[in-house]
């Protein structure tokens, strides 16, 4: 009977982690079948066959594991700093209420703002080199980041802190032992968001500022010169890298959660 139980359980199991790549193979057998029969003109729909060609070619020379680490450099650079920034400015809006009736309100405000709209005055700020686009990045990385610190730590239960003040804890050891670790989840989520913000931003800034190295260039150049192959295989790597830091934040979250609870 246990020999019998346990394939489909193996099998559920398996279909469990396949299942969230179902549409990424639908997608792709309908790419395939589209280059395949000439259902659209191979101009503007290149052959899974000639995208992989490219990526080759691109590898070989080096030229795309280049542009792929300028990316990545200047968006680990910026969300470095917004984060750091957004960390510290949301402790201390959550911890003090003078500092948050007169910095909340402007907060708030500017969190209404577009997050292209800083693009224009940032590049006169900075210049439309990396600086620039480091800036921009640092602004995307920054607003969720600051926001959810500060309502995690603002959101503690009042026991909390009728507790530390019976326990006569100094505002340090309250916030290292019990408020941090109580706002841990909220700081996570705006961890998270930050990063997904941080990398649209860098794909952002390099395409809409001075074009330098980087994945967004090459997306320029293949659009000037029509080269779709070299867009599509572009788009490809956007999203892996996308999906790799989605996934990376998830884990890492839920793992120092787990630490955490024990």
């Amino acid at each position: 009977m246990e020999a019998d139980a346990s394939p489909p359980h193996l099998l559920r199991g398996a279909a469990r982690h396949w299942r969230p790549f179902v549409a990424f193979g639908v997608i792709f057998l309908l790419w395939l079948a589209a280059a395949q029969f000439a259902w659209v003109d191979p101009r503007f729909l290149p052959s899974p066959a000639a995208v992989a060609a490219r990526a080759k070619t691109e590898f070989t020379t080096g030229t795309l594991a280049f542009d792929i680490s300028e990316s990545l450099r200047r968006n680990i650079t910026g969300f470095a700093i917004g984060a750091l920034a957004g960390l510290l400015l949301g402790l201390v809006l959550g911890f003090s209420r003078t500092a948050e009736r007169i910095v909340g309100p402007t907060l708030l405000a500017f969190r209404q703002i577009a997050l292209f709209a800083w693009v224009p005055l940032l590049s006169v700020w900075f210049g439309g080199a990396d600086a620039g686009k480091i800036a921009f990045i640092a602004v995307a990385g920054f607003q969720p980041v600051v926001i959810n610190t500060w309502q995690g730590v603002k959101g503690l239960s009042p026991a909390y802190r009728e507790l530390s003040e019976v326990l006569i804890f100094s505002r340090l050891d309250f916030a290292r032992l019990v408020a941090l670790p109580g706002a841990l989840p909220s700081i996570f989520t705006g961890l998270h968001a930050g990063l997904i913000y941080a990398w649209l931003a860098t794909l952002g800034s390099e395409l809409f500022l001075n074009v330098t190295p980087g994945i967004g260039g090459r997306l320029n150049e293949g659009s000037q010169l029509f080269e779709m192959d070299l867009l599509f295989l572009g788009i490809i790597i956007l999203a892996v890298i996308g999906l790799f830091y989605n996934s990376s934040a998830h884990s890492l979250e839920t793992w120092l959660l787990r630490r955490r609870k024990r």
